[in-house]
């Protein structure tokens, strides 16, 4: 049998308004595990969908539909020594990173095994929809090691009690529990998956190009900003707007002409 080796495809839809990219994930022998290869695919895929000024959103996913990622290949895992295990999780991190920084918005789509290091990237989508097959969970602790990197973003998405139960216990959690601890902001039947994908990706492209890339910009500087600098840090980005055309010509419909 030919050895399909793990990798990521990336499909370019072109919409009237601007590009919208799918990004797979594929380790079809191993529930589309985060092999190296395939971490430095994802890396690559999104560092080059940065450069593209006419992205309007991207699609993260995993191929198939029994796993978005289960996690981090347990066959590279067992074979790590100290250097080797600080160079394999930057990678991993360097490539939740290039999801985080891309700069217009990223949308989850989530079925299946959702674990480990497959949670983290979830987490650093912008906002993620999941199905009644989703299943997540941060099982590190029962093989010995920490959950870490982007671990950092689960507390404000499902709190702190929530991140010690699920980093310290290593439980798994069904769509329903996903959905209420605010994991995911969506949860829908499988048949209805792509067409919620659909209605956000509406939502993206009825709004302003370059608008939904400065917001999500300051989005990014909130999170790691005090709540008096966050408030300041958008006051640049709201009178920069007025250096395009985008807030007059999109404002046009709504404002009553003069008599």
């Amino acid at each position: 049998m030919t050895d399909v080796k793990p990798t990521v495809h990336v499909e370019i839809q072109e919409r009237t308004v601007g590009r919208i990219a799918w990004v797979r994930m594929d380790n079809p022998r191993r529930l589309n595990a985060g092999s190296m290869p395939l971490v430095a695919d994802l890396k690559a895929a999104f560092e080059s969908l940065a450069q593209d000024d006419q992205l309007r959103a991207a699609v993260l996913t995993g191929a198939g539909d029994k796993a978005f990622m289960a996690g981090a290949d347990l066959n590279e895992l067992a074979t790590l020594q100290p250097n080797s295990a600080r160079d394999f999780i930057t990678q991993i991190h360097l490539a939740a990173q290039a999801i985080r920084t891309l700069p217009v918005p990223v949308i989850g789509r989530l079925r299946g095994y959702c674990m480990g290091a497959g949670l983290e990237l979830a987490a650093a989508c912008d906002f993620r929809v999941a199905d009644d097959s989703f299943v997540m969970g941060m099982p590190e602790v029962k093989v010995g090691l920490p959950s870490v990197i982007e671990a950092a973003l689960l507390p404000q998405l499902i709190g702190w009690g929530k991140t010690r139960e699920l980093l310290l216990t290593g439980m798994n959690y069904g769509a329903e529990e996903a959905f209420a601890m605010h994991f995911v902001e969506k949860l829908v039947p499988a048949a209805a998956l792509d067409d919620w994908v659909e209605t956000w990706l509406e939502r993206i492209l009825e709004a302003g190009p370059l608008v939904v890339r400065a917001q999500k910009a300051l989005i990014g500087k909130w999170e790691t900003l005090g709540l008096a600098a966050a408030i300041e840090a958008g006051i640049d980005p709201f009178g920069d707007a007025y250096e395009t055309d985008e807030p007059t010509r999109m404002l046009a419909s709504y404002v009553k002409p003069k008599l």
